[in-house]
């Protein structure tokens, strides 16, 4: 009989070890699904997404979106950007054909805006056109990548020199003066793409692009408006 009532209280004692362990981690699951929560509210006040999921590492400030087909922008909410300086470190990856990144700005809506963008994947490429397809302006609807390539060759898209490394975060400073549209990479005292604007848009949105099926980093976003 002893030996009986020792099992059940040891069997009682063992329940209610677990019942305890699996409240805690029940406790913390909630809790943890709150701050995912909470992070995905705050984000959406702070970004209109489009095409896009965004993430925000908080202890690097990192910003990220995913991978998706057709382009995605994050539109900052309340920023607004006419003319002026704007500064950021961006990081995409040696994908042929996987890595277009950027920042859209004097944006409508997500079909009308301008964007300065990277093709990583070409900053080191063997390939001499490749190499010369690293930087891009385009201006849509009217401008994208294709008619401007045909139209006009070598004045909306140029190389990188020096080229970064494809894999690792690199500067980028673009100055937005009346129409021209200049773009500098790592501190370089020379633009790696000075271009004129080629649409009046009126609209002030500005936010993270990438293209088709591409992802990408951004971290230490400067605007400096006029």
């Amino acid at each position: 009989m002893t030996k009986i009532v020792t099992s059940l209280s040891g069997h009682l004692r063992l329940l209610k070890k677990r019942t305890y362990q699996t409240a805690v981690l029940l406790l913390m699951s909630c809790i943890m699904g709150g701050f995912k929560v909470a992070r995905a509210q705050d984000l959406n006040k702070k970004f209109t997404v489009i095409n896009r999921i965004i993430s925000l590492d908080r202890k690097s400030g990192v910003v990220h979106l995913n991978k998706a087909e057709g382009a995605g922008i994050a539109w900052i909410n309340g920023q607004v950007f006419d003319k002026g300086v704007i500064e950021f470190d961006v990081k995409g990856k040696d994908e042929f054909q996987g890595s277009f990144l950027g920042i859209a700005f004097h944006g409508v809506n997500d079909s009308i805006y301008e964007s300065v963008y990277f093709r990583p994947f070409n900053f080191r490429s063997t390939d001499l056109g490749r190499k010369s397809h690293a930087v891009q302006y385009i201006a849509l609807p009217g401008y994208d990548w294709p008619k401007l390539r045909t139209g006009f060759p070598n004045q909306f898209e140029q190389l990188v020199l020096p080229a970064p490394d494809p894999n690792q975060w690199f500067h980028v400073k673009i100055i937005v003066a009346g129409e021209l549209v200049s773009v500098y990479v790592n501190n370089s005292k020379r633009p790696a793409l000075k271009v004129k604007s080629l649409t009046r848009t009126g609209g002030k949105m500005i936010g993270y692009w990438v293209g088709n099926g591409a992802d990408g980093n951004w971290r230490n976003l400067k605007i400096s408006s006029e």
